[in-house]
């Protein structure tokens, strides 16, 4: 496969929002507005937080106000994946929480089980499919790893089948791999931008007042409300949830706990049916490989393969633009992948490219938390793996709002925030030598240098 070639057609745009599903715009605020509880953003984090406002209260006055459109950042640019996992993985989770590694795995699986049950008490056309994800492993070094946590996976009631290399290939036909592992309940492929779409809709059903491109500029703390002042208007709120990710907080203390970094991925033409032949894939299963920097793929509705990952990239000063949606460097590069995984598919081509950013923390998964007298919830720092495990956030933050004391906020994981990241141009530094670091652990059998066994004491890291 040329990968220039294959690129040549493929819109500068996400896939996923790029379709004619997508719904008309809602209305700005203008003037000014009450309510008991306003969200701000619009993508699953805000969506999820509204909805389940008004589950649990049906009389609460709730209003959410995005920026932009709903969907249109990192809810509508991701691969489609809702994870079961709450910690970014159940090693992650050992490491940082042991003692309760297993109520952590409970509960993300109740959550993502719930999260199907709402897709279709609402009727949300979305694609949803609980297909599982198979680990693949190109490398020796990295089914090694693989297999060393597979009995505490199984210990902690995750389904986990292994494969060896004809089994797996037997799944999804590749040269690539020498085996890997089925994890049958953690992973649903869906449509992230339909949902996005219809967990809107389901707002609007319940009684949520959404107001699109009406970004926040600015909160006051009152003695009766905080007053959230957006360009043509204001509301005065009992209660605030922030679900904005990375984008510039309302709340000062958390510019120290997140860093953007930018995810990129591809989507290519329908397959013919002799080209989804060649490929196999009839469980149509989520595929993850099990390096460092890793690629994620998947089918979509109409036998597309989503192609993303690998290239986790943070531009120095942490700055975030729109022209950083967009680089070329790193699409060829997974187009030469996609090639070497699938040399049965040459002359396949790509429809769409694209970008977007993601929150990213030092511990990998959200962080949660409160202030302004316990008026303002937050959960941020997702870090790649927010499509399911924001609804659980979601719920945290109604919890601490309501001041209730539930077996989510009784959590250290809950109660605890990561480590901080130094100040730029530290900050900057860091992080390249990380990424410089990761991708030669990559190139030798997975050994982890100097530079990432002190940031592995510290508590530090960075991931896609």
């Amino acid at each position: 496969m040329d990968p220039l070639k294959a690129l040549a057609d493929a819109e500068r745009k996400p896939y996923w929002l790029d379709s004619p599903a997508k719904p008309e715009p809602l209305t700005r605020l203008f003037g000014e507005t009450s309510a008991d509880l306003a969200v701000v953003g619009g993508g699953f984090s805000g969506l999820w937080t509204a909805l389940m406002a008004k589950e649990r209260d049906p009389s609460l006055d709730v209003v959410l106000l995005e920026g932009r459109r709903v969907g249109w950042a990192a809810s509508g640019r991701n691969g489609g994946f809702a994870m079961a996992t709450l910690t970014h993985g159940i090693a992650n989770g050992l490491e940082r929480w042991p003692e309760e590694i297993s109520t952590l795995e409970r509960l993300g699986v109740d959550n993502l089980d719930e999260l199907g049950e709402a897709v279709a008490r609402y009727g949300i056309d979305c694609g949803y499919e609980r297909t599982g994800e198979l680990h693949v492993a190109t490398e020796p070094w990295q089914l090694e790893e693989m297999n060393q946590s597979l009995d505490i996976a199984r210990e902690l009631g995750a389904r986990f089948d292994v494969l060896d290399a004809e089994e797996i290939r037997a799944e999804v036909n590749s040269p690539t791999y020498i085996g890997g592992h089925w994890e049958r309940d953690g992973c649903a492929m869906l449509d992230p931008a339909r949902l996005a779409w219809g967990l809107r809709e389901a707002c609007l059903s319940m009684g949520v007042r959404i107001y699109e491109r009406t970004p926040v500029r600015t909160m006051k703390d009152t003695p009766a409300s905080l007053d959230l002042r957006t360009p043509h208007g204001m509301v005065r709120a009992r209660n605030v949830a922030l679900g904005t990710g990375v984008f510039q907080p309302l709340l000062r203390r958390l510019r120290h706990l997140l860093v953007p970094v930018y995810d990129y991925a591809l989507m290519t033409e329908p397959l013919s049916a002799d080209q989804l032949a060649s490929v196999g894939w009839q469980n149509r299963q989520g595929v993850g490989d099990a390096a460092n920097q890793f690629h994620y793929y998947r089918l979509t509705e109409d036998n597309r393969i989503l192609w993303g990952g690998y290239d986790a990239v943070y531009y120095n000063g942490g700055m975030i633009k729109p022209e950083y949606e967009q680089r070329d460097e790193t699409f060829v590069k997974l187009a030469e992948h996609f090639s070497t995984t699938f040399p049965q598919l040459s002359g396949l081509r790509f429809t769409h490219r694209w970008g977007g950013v993601i929150d990213t923390c030092s511990r990998f998964s959200a962080f949660y938390g409160r202030s302004h007298g316990g008026r303002l919830a937050y959960a941020a720092g997702y870090t790649g793996m927010g499509v399911g495990a924001t609804r659980f956030g979601a719920n945290v933050m109604l919890d601490l709002l309501a001041g209730e004391r539930t077996e989510r906020t009784e959590l250290r994981m809950v109660k605890e925030k990561p480590v901080p990241f130094p100040p730029e141009p530290v900050r900057s530094v860091g992080i390249q030598m990380t990424r410089w670091s990761i991708a030669q652990a990559d190139l030798h059998q997975g050994r982890r240098n100097l530079w990432l066994r002190t940031l592995d004491r510290m508590g530090l890291g960075f991931d896609s």
